[in-house]
């Protein structure tokens, strides 16, 4: 048996590896060329993270999962509401008054997002899916980020 996390392990991974990083963001110094960088990071991880999700984890879901439309939906919203935000922030220099603003508004809303997929999305696909379908998923999603 693989010792390889399924796909919902590959996800909780990437949903830490974000946390840690929205972290280090904010506690950057304001206007500081550390600071932007990390947000650069921290942008192509949730472009690159929600991608994936949506990709492949979204499309089973809301197949086989009981109530997966609705469970899908609320992600993807999230989704959107994510990367409008940094859409917002790339446009912005380190000096703008409203970056913070939008870095409060994005962490706000990434942290619920994650909790609320760690709290219902992944249960219901943890249940519905068997282990041999979400380690199969792993592995495609594991040797697509490997090939890019």
């Amino acid at each position: 048996m693989s010792r390889r996390p399924d796909i919902l392990g590959e996800f909780t991974a990437d949903h830490r590896a974000v946390t840690e990083l929205l972290t280090l963001v904010e506690e950057a110094p304001d206007g500081s060329a550390e600071r932007a960088e990390r947000l650069v990071r921290l942008t192509d991880l949730l472009f690159t993270h929600c991608a994936a999700e949506e990709e492949h984890l979204f499309p089973v879901v809301q197949h086989d999962v009981p109530d997966g439309g609705a469970l899908v939906f609320s992600s993807i919203h999230d989704h959107l509401a994510i990367g409008q935000y940094l859409s917002d922030l790339q446009g912005l220099g380190p000096d703008d008054p409203a970056l913070d603003a939008l870095l409060r508004g994005l962490a706000e809303t990434v942290r619920r997002h994650l909790a609320q997929e760690e709290k219902r999305l992944f249960p219901a696909a943890r249940k519905a899916l068997p282990a041999a379908s979400r380690a199969a998923l792993g592995d495609r999603l594991r040797a697509e980020r490997s090939a890019g």
